[in-house]
């Protein structure tokens, strides 16, 4: 769409920093509300302001379309003309499913663009805030920029290295242990920390855990908080050898939830078909000694939009994923009662492999009942 007919521009309201931070935050706040429900697109967060007074509010609606700057600007209406836009990412140039948002911030006569980072999609990398420029906008850059980088981790990791940011969430009891001896399942932590787990479910795109978890615990891998259920992400299984049982949760459930199996080159193509008729999505990648290759299952996962990835279970494949430096994110919840014996946090590792990683720093901690939740991030 042209914007050659675009308003005259309003010259931009004097500059305040306590409340550009102030309306910056409330952006990364609105645009929090879209996490796990907005892949392949980023979850933005935007708010138009004209003479101090917010007038439109907007964040990326689910399945990444309307954006949060059209969503935002559509609330303000005509009072956009003159005013500020605050928006968590570089507002896109080119043309793609819906037209440029830059086209839509100069029809609406915005004076002032801030925002806090740039969009590393090479698509727009720059070219959004150079439009802008071009057509006489004030753009100013980096507010807000550390918080909105967790926020949109997961696009940016997408866009740089073709692969979701992955969250490794674990359970430990004080003695480092996930589970009673013969992988019995085993509740590990109180019901406040695994209510947080599933709040954490519903900002993750998609979850993921290993065969092994799903023959022992036969999990629903869902966002069971009230009210919540739709907002479950996709369920992604590692199985080499394609020996999920159809009598589980997760095959009887996988046309209400989308549930995606991993498995190798060599499998039967026969119980793939049977998957398939069950509404199963199956993809095969490479395979070494009975272990799928992890970065192909990532990157497969990337090329499908997938950009935040939790994976949840259990020690086999948390351990691999620890080995293989994949790990971008740890959330370890740990209980205050030992297990005695019992299977470890980590297969065939200490947990201090992820505690004492050189990789990852802890960055958070706090007390969740009886329970304490370590948060660490990539070095």
């Amino acid at each position: 769409m042209s914007d050659a007919a675009a308003p005259a521009k309003p010259e931009p309201a004097p500059e305040n920093p306590a409340l550009d931070r102030r309306f910056m935050q409330l952006a990364l706040a609105l645009g929090r509300r879209g996490l796990g429900r907005t892949w392949p697109n980023p979850a933005v967060g935007a708010v138009v302001v004209k003479d101090g007074v917010i007038v439109g509010r907007g964040w990326t609606q689910p399945g990444g379309r309307p954006h949060a700057e059209t969503e935002a600007l559509k609330r303000a209406g005509k009072e956009a003309k003159g005013g500020t836009l605050y928006v968590t990412l570089e507002p896109c140039s080119h043309q793609g499913k819906t037209p440029p948002c830059t086209d839509a911030i100069i029809r609406a006569g915005i004076a002032r663009v801030v925002s806090s980072l740039e969009d590393p999609n090479p698509e727009v990398a720059g070219q959004g805030y150079a439009k802008l420029r071009a057509r006489g906008i004030a753009v100013e850059t980096g507010l807000g920029a550390e918080e909105a980088a967790r926020a949109h981790a997961g696009h940016v990791r997408r866009m740089r290295e073709g692969r979701p940011q992955v969250l490794l969430k674990l359970a430990a009891s004080a003695d480092d242990k996930a589970g009673l001896p013969g992988r019995k399942p085993f509740g590990i932590t109180g019901e406040p920390a695994r209510a947080r787990v599933h709040r954490m479910r519903a900002e993750s795109d998609a979850i993921l855990v290993g065969i092994g978890t799903v023959l022992s615990d036969d999990p629903h891998l869902t966002c069971r908080l009230p009210g919540m259920l739709q907002q479950s992400p996709v369920r992604v299984i590692l199985d080499a050898r394609l020996r999920i049982p159809l009598a589980t949760s997760l095959i009887g459930t996988a046309r209400d939830t989308p549930t995606w199996v991993f498995t190798a080159p060599n499998t039967s193509a026969m119980a793939e078909d049977i998957l398939k008729a069950k509404g199963v999505e199956v993809f095969r990648v490479d395979a070494r000694d009975g272990r799928l290759d992890l970065v192909a299952v990532l990157k497969s996962l990337a090329a499908r939009g997938i950009t935040r990835l939790m994976v949840e279970g259990g020690p086999t494949v948390a351990a691999a994923f620890v080995q293989a430096d994949l790990v971008d994110e740890a959330a370890l919840f740990c209980s205050p009662n030992p297990l005695g014996q019992g299977i470890d946090a980590l297969e065939g590792l200490p947990l201090t492999a992820l505690t004492k990683s050189p990789k990852l720093k802890s960055v958070a901690s706090e007390t969740i009942g009886s329970d304490t939740l370590e948060l660490f991030e990539r070095v």
